[in-house]
Parts: structure tokens; sequence; C-alpha cells
């Protein structure tokens, strides 16, 4: 019989229990108080406005490159250099341009920089809209090879320098001799994006021809080159100058260095410059000849979106599918155009204007995997390999130089063209300072030590190469360079002379964007990356990982596109896209691999000449011991000795002709048409081949033992 059930009480929980203990004996809980709304939708929506470009640009310049006052200068002089190269270039005529720096008030922190060229000069209604508006130009629309991409760059300057002084932009133009010149003072109005004219009652100035010009140019004030050192008259071009908050100084990253580097892509040009102390230098033209005028091309469609495509058939609303194919884009041909449609199952003659998303859709599958052939190359006009040759000669020095130009590629549908060149050898920029300038330089410097003003203000010098230089010199690396005494001057310049710098000297790299240097920003750039990532011990140079090489190279390499996809809009890195950073790693291998070729024959000539040196040093002792064991003939078995070591050591005998051949081989190694070699003889080493002697060395008397 089954027990009987249990009647279930309720059970209590220690802690339900332990709650209700704790709910009786604590007050009741006061509610929160209603949080009060600080501001209602309204509000809010009356606080929105729009922002102007150059508002933004006033509050973020650092985006352009203006972050610093040593920098904002080297900006500020690239921008007008490159619109006066680009001008002149346009115009058919070879560039002349003045750069002068002048100190402005006796702070010694307001500079006055003035940019002048003989381009054709601007036309009166559009000064004040190119130097007085942000993101206005001509060549943003256009797919050519050019300098100036976004129409920011001199305005943005005399935006900078109307920021940091308050004085306005001058501007002189003149388009011919017999026409009179236009001359503007503005600023930009922050607010509006607009041109701010100040003199002339909002108007401008214009200044007649002849002597009554002159008379009143110098009246105002007005500073214009009438003639060159030549004595030709300056009868067109624009001069633009504006005071601004900066920091002269040289070494790296100076103006003086990006002129060098200017000269060198750009060698048809003719630059003066003049430093705030006075001093004056004329970088010549090395060429008279312009480059070809490169063409405008249309997009290509591998390089359009979606979203543009849908954007372009908009505008063009009244064109059949086929025409706006064929007139909208380089490189489709009717053919192409109907297989485009045929792919994406459209008709040829279904308007532009009528098609949806989904069409749109359709016709973007159908570029994607349809065969296009590439953009035409004619848009873009790289340097020339023999051109950089002649450049990078004549700037930078070494022994031996090389350089390679890639077949055109593309990214993104823009053409493009990498080009690399190399240098080796030579002394480094520390050993050529005299000790005044390394006086200027050091005064100027704003390093916190020894050792970063070595690594930073000379070319190629790394912390290894500085760290002998202060070891010889007896010097602390920390101390600052700018309290340097006469003294330690002194000594640093006598280490920097004679201490060995090649085996702590690092490589040298110039990085070039449609001939324009790039100063700022090494490590985000495309090119360095590639450096970085390029087995360069294959070459005969030493390498750390992930560092530069060592020794005495300097490579240049350079980027020609119809848009460079730089990474921000002060234009100091180029991104990094697959398609680029593989061209450029091409090209560097194909003056890596001239680079080693001479290495490794200069170093098997080295090694034959020393094991001739040690034969030539014996063979007297050897033809004795032979003539006195056989009793023969001494001098005859020295002259065959000599003929045997001679034919062993036959590689020491290899000369080079300017174009890196053997000249006296019978095995040349070719090392192609772009190479030149510049003959030099070590200073610690003498041809043994040079200076044979003239007669057996008699060697000294011994006792020997008879075996």
């Amino acid at each position: 019989m089954p027990a009987p059930a249990r009647s279930k009480k309720p059970v209590r929980t220690r802690t339900a229990a332990a709650s209700r203990v704790n709910q009786s004996a604590t007050p009741t809980a006061t509610r929160a108080p209603k949080a009060k709304r600080r501001a209602s939708a309204q509000k809010l929506a009356a606080g929105q406005r729009d922002i102007s470009v150059s508002e933004f640009f006033a509050k973020n310049r650092h985006l352009l490159g203006f972050d610093s006052p040593r920098k904002a200068l080297l900006t500020s002089v690239k921008e007008a250099v490159d619109n006066s190269l680009d001008a002149c270039e346009e115009a058919g005529i070879l560039p002349e341009i003045w750069v002068q720096i002048d100190q402005a008030g006796e702070s010694g922190k307001r500079y006055a920089v003035s940019v002048q060229d003989n381009g054709p000069g601007i036309v009166r209604k559009q000064i004040p809209l190119i130097f007085g508006k942000l993101l206005y130009g001509s060549k943003f629309h256009r797919l050519r090879m050019s300098r100036g991409q976004q129409g920011i760059g001199i305005s943005a300057a005399g935006m900078y320098g109307v920021l940091t002084t308050g004085k306005p932009v001058k501007i002189i133009s003149k388009t011919s001799r017999k026409d009179p010149a236009h001359y503007y003072e503005l600023r930009i109005d922050t607010k509006t994006n607009q041109p701010e004219i100040l003199n002339g009652k909002g108007a401008g100035v214009d200044v007649p021809a002849g002597k009554a010009g002159e008379e009143m140019m110098r009246k105002r004030g007005i500073v214009w080159v009438a003639a060159n050192d030549l004595e030709q008259p300056i009868d067109h071009g624009t001069r633009v100058t504006i005071e601004m908050e900066a920091k002269f100084h040289r070494g790296r990253g100076s103006v003086e260095e990006y002129l060098e580097q200017t000269a060198i892509a750009n060698p048809h040009a003719r630059i003066h410059f003049q430093g705030p102390d006075g001093s004056e230098r004329l970088l010549e033209r090395a060429n008279h000849e312009l480059p070809p005028e490169p063409k405008e091309i249309k997009p290509h469609p591998y390089g359009v979106e979606l979203g543009r495509l849908v954007t372009m058939l908009q505008e063009h609303p009244k064109l059949t599918l086929a025409q706006f194919l064929n007139q909208s884009f380089s490189r489709v041909s009717p053919t192409t155009a109907r297989k485009l449609c045929d792919a994406a199952k459209l008709s040829t003659r279904i308007g532009s204007g009528k098609l949806g998303r989904g069409e749109a859709d359709a016709l973007y599958d159908a570029i994607q995997t349809t065969r296009i052939p590439p953009p035409a190359t004619d848009c873009v006009v790289p340097i020339g390999e023999q051109r950089l040759l002649a450049g990078l000669h004549q700037v930078v020095p070494g022994e031996f130089f090389t350089a390679a130009t890639r077949p055109p590629g593309v990214y993104r549908g823009n053409p493009f063209v990498i080009e690399a060149a190399l240098a080796y050898g030579g002394a480094a920029a520390a050993r050529k300072v005299s000790l005044e300038a390394l006086t200027e330089l050091a005064g100027e410097s704003d390093a916190r030590s020894l050792r970063q003003f070595l690594a930073t203000t000379f070319g190629g010098v790394g912390t290894e190469a500085a760290d002998k230089i202060l070891t010889e010199a007896k010097l602390a690396p920390r101390q600052s360079p700018a309290k340097l005494k006469k003294p330690a001057l002194k000594a640093l310049h006598e280490a920097m002379k004679h201490v060995n710098l090649d085996e702590g000297q690092s490589m040298n790299v110039l990085r070039f964007a449609n001939r324009v240097p790039l100063q700022f920003q090494h490590a985000a750039c495309a090119i360095t990356q590639t450096i970085l990532s390029t087995n360069w011990r294959s070459y005969g140079l030493s390498q750390s990982r992930g560092s530069l090489p060592s020794g005495p190279v300097t490579v240049m390499v350079h980027m020609a596109s119809v848009w460079v996809p730089f990474t921000s809009e002060s234009k100091e890195a180029i991104a990094s896209y697959p398609e680029i950073q593989k061209e450029i790693r091409l090209a560097l291998q194909a003056v890596g691999r001239k680079l080693g070729m001479y290495l490794r024959r200069r170093l098997k000539v080295a090694q034959e000449g020393q094991r001739r040196t040690i034969f030539l040093r014996y063979l007297g002792e050897v033809a004795t011991a032979v003539a006195t064991i056989n009793s023969g003939n001494r001098d005859k078995i020295y002259e065959e000795l000599l003929l045997i070591a001679k034919k062993k050591t036959s590689e020491a005998d290899v000369k080079l002709d300017e174009s890196g051949r053997p000249v006296e081989e019978p095995e040349a190694m070719d090392l192609g048409d772009n190479v030149i070699i510049v003959s030099q003889q070590p200073h610690d080493e003498a041809s043994p081949q040079d200076e044979p002697p003239a007669e057996p060395v008699k060697p000294k008397k011994r006792r020997r033992r008879a075996k």
C-alpha cells in the first residue's frame, strides 16, 4: 500500500529571507530626477551650416604640408615652381625660373618668398581665381601628365601666408611686351572661398608698358626681373610673392636641395636661386629641348566605377549606347562597343538616358569581363634613360651610373611609367662641406643632438657613420650642434674629411612623381616600401632586415602618370597599389642586376691584382732558385714566369670604357647601353700592370739548406 503523500510547504531560501530583511530595513528609495533636455531637434538643426573648403583647410593646414614653418617654406616654393614649369612647357617655352627668399623683419621668423618665371603669363580675369580660390584649376578634369592636379597648392600657400602674417599675396603677370602688366594684392576669404582684392579699389592695378610702367613699379615697390644674366629681356611671365612665418635652413630637406633634385628631373629648366643671406646659385640647363607634349586622353573603361558610370550615362541622355561607349572612353572602338552591348544583353541603339540601375549593373559587369586594349601611353612622357643618366651624373658624385625605364603599366585604368636610376661610389656629402658651410649649417639646424644633425643634414650618412665621425672628433653625440664652439667645429670638420664613411653610409633615396621631387613622408611612400622589401644582398650590397642597404649608393625612382595616387593633398607620398609596386620592383631589379655585375667584376679585378702583386713579389727569388738548381738562364726563367703570372691574373688587365664594356677582353661582358662608368684610380692601391718592373728583382742572399 503506497505511503500517503506529504503536503508541500513553501520553503524559503536563505537568500529570499535575507532580501526580505534588507527590504524592511532600508527606507524607500527616492526616484532619480528626470534628465532635462539641453537642446531640441530644432535647435540642433539651426546650428548646421555649410563648411567652406578654404575654412576646412585653414583649420587643417597640416593636410596640405604646412604643419611646421620649416616645411611650409619648402612647400610654398615647390607649389610655385611646379606651376611655373607646367605653364612654360604648355606654352612651348624653355623654362627660366627665379626663386628668391628674403628675410622680413628682424625676428628671423618671417620670410618673403618670390618665384618668377618666363611663362606665357595669366590673363587679368584668371589671376584672382588662381591665387585666391582653392580647388580651382585646369588640370583636375583632364587625363594627361602634369605636375599639379587639384588646384590647391599655390592658393593654399597664399592662405598660409595670410594666416601667419596677415600680409596679402602679391602677383604681377605680363602676357607680352606691349600689353600692360596686371598687379594684384589679394587674400582668400575663408568663409566663402572667394578672392578678396585689396588694391585698385578691388579691381587690381594695370602697369603700363615702357618707362612709365618701370617708374610706377619703382614707386610702389613692385619687383620684376626685366632681364636675365645673359641680358635677354623677360617680356612675359608671372611673379608671386608671399610673406609667411617660416624657417630657412640648408642641407637635407632644404629649398636648395629641392631645386637641385628639380634640375635632375627637368634638365631643360634654368633655375636661379638667391637665399636670405644674399648668396646666389645658378642651376644651368643641361638640355635645350623641351620634353614632348603629353596628349589628353579619355578615361579607360577599366578605371570607371559603377557610380561614375551611372553619372556619365545621365550626362549624355541623347546618345545611343554604342555612341556613348565610343565617345566617352578611350580604346573603345565601334566593334568593342558592340561586344560590350552583346555581353550586357542590351541594344546598341538604346538611349543612354533610358538605362536604369539594372542595365547599368549589367553594362558594368560586361566591361569587367570583356577584354579591352590598354589605354594609350602618349599621355605620359617619362624622363628617359639618357636624360636620367645625364642629370644624375651632373648632380650626384659616383663611379658607376645606370638607368632603366619600364614599359607602360596600368592601375585603375590610368597609364603610368616607372623609371629607376642608380649611382654607386663617390665621396659622401659630409666630406665635401667646407668649414664655413659646416658652421652655418650647425647654427641653423634645429636638431637636438650632433648625431641627429649629421644623419639628417648630409645625404647617405646614417647613425653608424655619424658615430664614427663623433668618435674621431671626440665629441659627445648628445651635444647640441648650435652650441658648438670653433675648436669643436674644426675637430668635427677634420673628422668628416678623414673618416671612412663608406661602411656606415646608407642608401640615399630620391623619389619623384611627374618630374617633381617628393621630400617628406618617406616611410609612407610605395617607393621606399618597395626599396626596403628588395633583396639588395644579391646585388653585392650589405643590408639588414627591414632597412636600407649600406654603401655609397643613390637610387632615384620616378613615376609618370596621368593621375598619381598620392596619399594626401600635400602630394608627398605615393599610395601602395600592387600594380605600381610591381613595376617599381622590376625597375629596381633591372638597375640592381647591372650594379651586381659591376661590383662582382670590380671585386674580381681587385683580387686578381692582389694575386699578381704577390706573384711579382716572389718571382725574382723563384727564378734565382730555379736557375741555381737547373743551371739555367735566370733572366729567361723570370720572363717566362712573368708571362705565366700575367696569364693567370689576366682579369687584372681588364679596362672598362664609359659604357661599362671591357676594352681589352676577348669575352666582353655587356652591361647594356644605359651605363656610365667613371674611371677612378683608388688612392690606396696602385695597379701593378701600369708599372711593371724593368729589371728582375735581385733577392737578398740567404743561406739555404740543401735538400
